[in-house]
């Protein structure tokens, strides 16, 4: 019987964890997602609050940004106010799961989550749609490659704000 190195065999297993838990990233393991919360507003098209215990949280949903429609200083963007009324059509008073990345809130206190939905990133569906832009920032970003092809596809098709604005 032929014995492996034990360095070698200690790579082997790190290798397989490591695989594993990017495989689950991957497939859409939720290994970084809460139990179902309550999306009780929408603020705007990337930006829900949820119920949270016994109050709520502000939720900005992770690798995409929409346009404007309540900044204090900016006017509101071309396609915000329809990213806003999609948002609020799809999660509003609907259950939901919050998947964290890497870095769990924002300067401003927001929970960044990916927001899923019957199964589904709904951030994705935002870009896929035309409702949203790209955005990731370091160190989060899990999702980034997929998003922007599906950000591409959507310039591509002219679809929402890449063939009105």
């Amino acid at each position: 019987m032929r014995r492996i190195p034990l360095p070698v065999a200690v790579m082997a297993i790190v290798v397989a964890i490591v695989a594993i838990l990017i495989l689950g990233r991957v497939t859409g393991d939720l290994a970084g997602a809460t139990d179902a919360v309550e999306v009780l507003r929408v603020i705007d098209g990337d930006t829900i609050i949820v119920a949270s215990g016994e109050g709520s949280e502000t939720v900005r949903l992770l690798g995409i940004d929409t346009p404007e429609t309540h900044h204090p200083t900016k006017p509101v963007g071309c396609w915000g106010p329809e990213a806003e009324a999609f948002t609020r059509e799809h999660l509003e008073g609907r259950f939901v799961t919050l998947e964290d990345d890497i870095e769990r809130t924002d300067l401003y206190g927001r929970h960044l989550a990916y927001v899923h939905l019957d199964g589904e990133r709904f951030n994705d569906r935002l870009l896929i749609e035309g409702y949203a832009r790209i955005l990731t920032i370091a160190p989060n970003g899990v999702y980034r490659r997929v998003m922007l092809e599906e950000e591409m596809q959507a310039h591509r098709a002219n679809r929402g704000l890449w063939g009105n604005c």
